[in-house]
């Protein structure tokens, strides 16, 4: 049996010294040749008792990649007994290299682009292509389908327009601080995603033999030295989502439940039930047990991927029975288009109230502190607010029924339960604190000086 040469990596080839003849393995009879400064791909392949070298081209103009998938493509096309030959030398290289078993995607599928899966076999090695296929290779480990969209979706607006025809080989630190420069101190979330991406694709790109070197994207001992420190931005720039005071909440709900509409009902169920927008916008009949006054939400639609059960207080209950049935959909909050409301529907419903409550005279719906009208998710701090300061929760009964994880990881540790026993008792005193309106309203500059204070 013939001896099989080890592959070699790109680094190694790259480092290849002496005149001679080097087998860089994967491809039978491909070598590199090296003849003082010059080296050269060769394939040798045995035909009528003969072992004829045929040039693949120049090295590094021909990659190793390169030379791998010419040398696979002359192979395969072999002459029988009587043909000619191809021709050899970079000529025939350069047909071979033509045509790779490498797909070009079609445009439909994931975002505005086709999914790997109907690609054509017959296109260039590109950077697109090669994160088109990593993420078809990846998403099924993925929490959900919107988060290979939204790979797709960063890369189509921030790296396809700059990288997307290039060779994996030929891209550099330029082309990265090119994408990433314009967006890293006002973006600077999605530009830390965008360049994470392109990290993970070229590090697949050169386990695919499509490149090698260092990553032009890899932050350590790279982008670290031309860009700040998206760590320090974001402290810089972070801020908690606005939400209404504990005291404000009796009016807020009186307001809201004078309005009708899907979205004001769903409002109102996520305040009840201190949920986050996806899971309320998810949530549906067969998640409720009116038996037991539950709403089981699965760990699919939970940011900690775990089941999370919400006691539901009797004025949960009475709202989901008042909730439509439409036709068959098993959705509490359809959108009248059918399919999920949108999460900014929720936040509109805020807006629209704080703009009505202004034209009557009022004070509206405002974050005090932050001057910010408030959003759906502030609301979980209206509720984290009052559990603390008016009820007199223990702090682990709050922190569960916010799906929160504790902090404290030798507390978490012997912490294991749900405390369920305890947190009906909970949502139902905050059910009953949203109902109770105060009596008297207090003019805007009295209510800031008030809060802030």
């Amino acid at each position: 049996m013939p001896k099989r040469a080890r592959e070699l990596s790109a680094r190694t080839v790259a480092s290849l010294r002496g005149d001679g003849r080097y087998a860089v393995g994967l491809v039978p009879g491909l070598y590199l040749r090296i003849e003082g400064a010059s080296r050269t791909w060769v394939l040798r392949v045995k035909r009528n008792g003969k072992r004829p070298e045929r040039g693949l081209g120049s090295y590094p103009t021909v990659s190793l990649a390169a030379a791998r998938e010419a040398a696979w493509a002359l192979r395969k096309t072999r002459p029988q007994a009587g043909q000619q030959p191809p021709a050899a030398g970079p000529t025939a290289a350069a047909q071979a290299c033509a045509v790779l078993p490498e797909p070009t995607p079609a445009r439909s599928g994931l975002g505005p682009t086709a999914p790997v899966a109907t690609a054509r076999m017959d296109g260039p090695v590109t950077f697109e292509w090669c994160a088109r296929t990593y993420v078809a290779a990846q998403e099924a480990g993925w929490k959900s389908k919107k988060h290979s969209k939204q790979w797709i979706s960063t890369l189509e607006d921030y790296a396809f327009p700059v990288i997307g025809p290039l060779h994996p080989r030929d891209l550099t630190l330029e082309h990265s601080l090119r994408i990433l420069k314009p967006i890293w101190t006002t973006k600077t979330e999605t530009a830390t995603r965008v360049r994470g991406r392109i990290e993970s694709i070229l590090d697949w790109a050169e386990h695919r033999n499509h490149r090698s070197g260092k990553n032009p994207a890899g932050w350590k001992g790279n982008l670290q030295f031309e860009l700040p420190s998206p760590t320090k931005l974001k402290k810089r720039k972070k801020r908690h989502h606005p939400a209404l005071p504990y005291l404000r909440i009796g009016v807020f709900m009186a307001d809201l439940r004078s309005r009708h509409g899907v979205s004001r009902r769903a409002l109102e169920w996520g305040i009840l039930t201190s949920a986050r927008s996806q899971e309320i916008r998810g949530a549906r009949h067969s998640e409720i047990n009116l038996q037991l006054k539950r709403w089981t939400i699965p760990k699919e639609r939970m940011k900690l991927e775990k089941d999370h059960i919400v006691p539901l207080s009797d004025a949960a209950i009475e709202l989901y029975k008042s909730l439509p049935r439409v036709g068959s959909c098993d959705l509490l909050f359809p959108a009248p288009e059918g399919g999920e409301l949108s999460d900014a529907t929720l936040c509109g419903v805020i807006d629209d109230m704080h703009e009505a409550d202004l034209k009557r005279g009022g004070i509206g719906y405002m974050d005090p502190v932050q001057s910010r009208v408030a959003t759906q998710h502030g609301f979980r701090s209206t509720f984290r607010d009052w559990a603390a300061e008016v009820a007199y929760f223990p702090k682990e009964v709050i922190e569960h029924a916010l799906a929160h994880k504790l902090k404290d990881e030798a507390e978490a540790a012997y912490q294991r339960g749900t405390l369920l026993a305890k947190r009906p008792m909970l949502m139902e005193q905050w059910a009953i604190f949203c109902s109770q309106r105060p009596p008297e309203t207090p003019s805007s500059e009295d209510w800031a000086e008030t809060m802030i204070a």
